[in-house]
């Protein structure tokens, strides 16, 4: 092997795990600045804290990798946060009952996204910014600016509750995680959704429902989002409108840092994992050095602002390299 040969592919290959060594650094630079940073109850704090992020984080992948997007996410928990404490609290249904209909109604939501994208023919973006809006302006309407309280104690548990230590938002992540990438490498939908984001003509050609697949990207992501939903009122245990806004944000500049492509074809459940670890690394080490809100707002915008850079600095070298072997 030559040494230009070999030095591509020692790049290529540090390209590919920049953001798994990019935690690594984080995580031995925050050793020595915050003390506390490695201690064991800080990283179960920490790991529970992106559990809910991370979870969401699943159903935006499939989204974004089959070329769309959803920007409704943290709309669809405040109006699911605020629907499902008002069916335990004001309706009296037992929480057997109202976590299986807030799945079917997060489900639902995902669905409006998926029709009106196909309907109106408009990019995800716009849409799911629109519906948002809807989402949260009806989550407000019927929470009438109360504080609901008053669930069964049993509910506790799905949010606070342990098993082996771990917390439970953490083991629902970990299968979501597994299910998902599960479904992405060893299933035909996998493929589908992969072919549908790389070459959305090429994959209607090849068979691929486009409208149905799309359809189906987006009620996966608001079923995956009313799981968040069902956990984070357990682990808050009140029912408010503040709960779940801007976790879009956690979730997109994750998967982007992770490698999920911002133009569809391209991401894995690993590198999502890893993108929202090195979110929480920074969210938890900024907390423990004592930043400001508004300093940490600005270090995540900057971070979302780099994912989104080194996303398209791969596409174009990915794509110069196509036409460089094309033409040799």
């Amino acid at each position: 092997m030559s040494n230009n040969q070999f030095g591509a592919r020692l790049g290529a290959t540090l390209q590919k795990n920049v953001p798994f060594l990019v935690l690594i650094f984080l995580v031995i630079l925050f050793t020595f600045i915050a003390p506390n940073f490695m201690t064991f109850g800080n990283l179960r704090t920490l790991i529970r804290q992106i559990s809910f992020a991370g979870i969401s984080a699943v159903g935006l992948m499939f989204v974004m990798i089959g070329g769309g997007i959803d920007l409704s996410i943290g709309s669809q928990i405040v109006f699911g946060n605020v629907l499902l404490a008002i069916m335990m609290v004001d309706w009296k249904l037992p929480p057997a009952v109202a976590i299986p209909l807030i799945l079917l109604v997060g489900t639902g939501l995902g669905l409006i996204n998926g029709v009106l994208c196909i309907k109106l023919k408009i990019h995800p973006l716009i849409i799911t910014l629109g519906t948002a809006a809807i989402f949260k302006g009806v989550g407000y309407i019927i929470n009438q600016s109360r504080n609901i309280m008053g669930f069964p104690d049993s509910f506790r548990w799905f949010g606070q509750g342990y098993v082996w230590e771990i917390p439970v938002p953490v083991i629902v992540m970990i299968l979501v995680a597994l299910l998902g990438a599960f479904i992405l490498t060893k299933t035909y939908f996998g493929r589908q959704i992969f072919a549908l984001g790389g070459n959305e003509e090429a994959a209607r050609l090849a068979g691929v429902n486009i409208n149905g697949t799309k359809v189906i990207l987006f009620m996966i992501s608001g079923f995956i989002t009313a799981i968040t939903t069902v956990l984070l009122l357990s682990r808050v245990f009140a029912g408010q409108t503040i709960t779940g806004q801007g976790l879009e944000f956690d979730c997109l500049t994750a998967a982007l840092l992770g490698g999920v492509s911002f133009k569809g074809g391209e991401g894995s459940v690993f590198g999502l994992m890893v993108g929202m670890l090195i979110i929480g690394v920074l969210n938890n080490a900024m907390q423990l050095a004592t930043f400001p809100d508004f300093s940490q707002q600005v270090v995540k915008g900057a971070v979302l602002l780099i994912a989104v850079a080194f996303d398209v600095y791969q596409k174009n070298r990915k794509a110069k390299e196509t036409v460089a072997r094309v033409a040799a």
